[in-house]
């Protein structure tokens, strides 16, 4: 399944899922204080991107030296979406993502893997597999999505007051529920070529 900017935008900023991530990002870092919250913000934000950037450009090179197809690496990132769009559609809550007492958090859990998690990095990866030639294009996908989440973040409060929580919650689901079939495409697409291009 080959991708334009504007599809690898809004496949990232489904996999990213910045508003299905506000309450986890409230919760955790409500210990925070006020005057630390956007410098953290920022800066997980940033450890993320890189994250992302590294496997991106690494992509290729991670998939010769595994020995991983392209084929492989598409109906894994189509189960791993799939699995987090389920949890999207029927989750609730963020303790899982819960840091220790008055802890600021560093890396885990904002950076990793609430934005730079297992699916974005599958997805990176395969971007930069499949199309290697369009990298910078990629790149340029992937900067303005974490823009977007790195703004949809830190403006959590605000955004929250604003729509209410239940209206938050109804878009994290609603955005589950188009990331699913993305994820049955992807992983159609894997099992495509493997049966009708030979191994």
């Amino acid at each position: 399944m080959d991708h334009t900017f504007v599809s690898a935008l809004v496949l990232l900023l489904l996999v990213l899922d910045p508003f299905g991530s506000l309450p986890i990002f409230i919760s955790v870092l409500k210990e925070v204080p006020p005057a630390r919250r956007r410098v953290v913000a920022l800066r997980e934000v940033l450890i993320a991107f890189a994250v992302l950037a590294v496997f991106m450009v690494g992509g290729q090179g991670f998939l010769q030296v595994m020995r991983l197809s392209e084929r492989s690496l598409e109906v894994a990132g189509g189960v791993i979406l799939l699995i987090i769009a389920v949890r999207m559609v029927f989750a609730s809550g963020g303790e899982v993502y819960a840091t220790a007492q008055g802890r600021e958090p560093f890396i885990f859990p904002l950076a990793v893997p609430l934005l730079a998690g297992p699916s974005a990095m599958a997805t990176v990866l395969l971007l930069a597999s499949r199309q290697p030639e369009r990298l910078w294009t990629w790149m340029g996908a992937l900067t303005v999505a974490m823009a977007v989440s790195g703004a949809v973040l830190l403006a959590a409060d605000r955004i929250r007051q604003l729509l209410g929580s239940s209206m938050v919650a109804a878009i994290e689901k609603l955005m589950g529920l188009v990331l699913t079939a993305i994820a049955v495409e992807m992983i159609l697409a894997g099992l495509k070529q493997y049966f009708f291009s030979g191994p």
